[in-house]
């Protein structure tokens, strides 16, 4: 146990994709638990791409407020309580929720922290990634939204990232033919020989994604997993098969804009392809989490799923993982082990 709690601290606002500049290490105490608080010492931090747009000013809502210049940068932990004292947490017990990137962190059971049981046949920082939230992200946008059915083509977009690879690896499970969208000709390579899809779009090669899908997806599309919205929705918009599910899941390509980026221009054919749009959270779904582990847990110890995962060491790296993020440098999860 360190002596000191390293806190990244959001020191200016990014623009555009994050830089380094815009996080700061400092050294703090480690903070003692008060009347109705618990410590908690973080083993793992969760990088997400989705936090990028909270360091907006204004971005506050009903999920999560703005970030604040100056203070922790707000991100997702698995701990374990070392001090407690509130009566519904015990030291010892293992908790994951929502609180800062720095190596300590206290909670008072208000917060969006929650107790955990983990499986030790299992990696531990995997309830972050496959059989956290990211996974389960994939699992309930599949399973409510696009109910994919065998034979049908389903393309995912950044399907080398966190949620991507798990939304891809799930339908082929379910026997459907899978398309990804990534950004390099190695990720393609890496989808296609590694996770097994059936084919592969580098959107930054010529004639981008609308290229890529006339070649990969000719009849059209059934299922689209979307996590980057942008120009990539509109081409599949363009592309649905008659009565298509869209999953919009995330928004890549708007978190790094100062200006709300263009509508999409293809929306007739959501009318004419009878198509389903629709968003969620997964946080609408706590309740149903552990049908989701369960499911996961399965395919995972039968070998049918791989937990993709990408491991940096020390809470000092943090925010020059999550720039790397941004620039394609990771594959599957990403998580910091602190």
């Amino acid at each position: 146990m360190s002596d000191k709690n390293l806190r990244i601290h959001l020191r200016a606002r990014p623009v555009g994709n994050p830089n380094e500049s815009d996080f700061e290490c400092r050294e703090a105490p480690i903070p003692q638990a008060g009347e109705g608080q618990f410590l908690i010492q973080n083993l793992y931090i969760s990088l997400d791409a989705g936090f990028r747009q909270w360091m907006n000013e204004g971005s506050g809502d009903e999920y999560m407020p703005a970030m604040e210049i100056g203070a922790p940068v707000t991100g997702l932990i698995l701990g374990k309580v070392l001090e407690s004292k509130n009566s519904d947490y015990t030291a010892g017990e293992l908790v994951m929720g929502r609180t800062a990137w720095e190596s300590y962190s206290l909670a008072d059971g208000t917060d969006y922290i929650t107790k955990m049981v983990a499986d030790p046949s299992v990696p531990l920082s995997a309830y972050l990634g496959l059989l956290g939230a990211t996974g389960l992200t994939a699992y309930f946008g599949l399973v409510d939204i696009g109910k994919p059915q065998p034979g049908d083509t389903v393309l995912v977009s950044t399907a080398a990232g966190a949620v991507g690879n798990v939304a891809c690896q799930m339908a082929k499970i379910l026997g459907c033919r899978v398309v990804g969208t990534t950004s390099s000709d190695e990720k393609c390579r890496w989808l296609v020989d590694e996770l097994g899809i059936d084919a592969a779009i580098n959107y930054k090669a010529p004639g981008g994604v609308a290229a890529g899908l006339d070649e990969h997806c000719p009849d059209g599309v059934d299922v689209y997993f979307d996590n980057v919205a942008g120009d990539t929705l509109d081409q599949t918009l363009a592309r649905l098969k008659q009565g298509a599910r869209v999953i919009l899941s995330g928004a890549l390509a708007a978190y790094d804009r100062v200006e709300p980026p263009p509508g999409p221009r293809n929306m007739f054919k959501v009318i004419t392809a009878r198509a389903l749009l629709q968003g969620f959270m997964v946080t609408d779904q706590v309740e149903r989490y552990p049908e989701g582990i369960a499911q996961l847990s399965a395919w995972l110890r039968e070998g049918k799923i791989k937990n993709v995962e990408q491991m940096i060491h020390g809470v000092e790296n943090t925010g020059d993982a999550f720039c790397q993020m941004f620039r394609g440098g990771n594959r599957g999860k990403l998580v910091i082990e602190a």
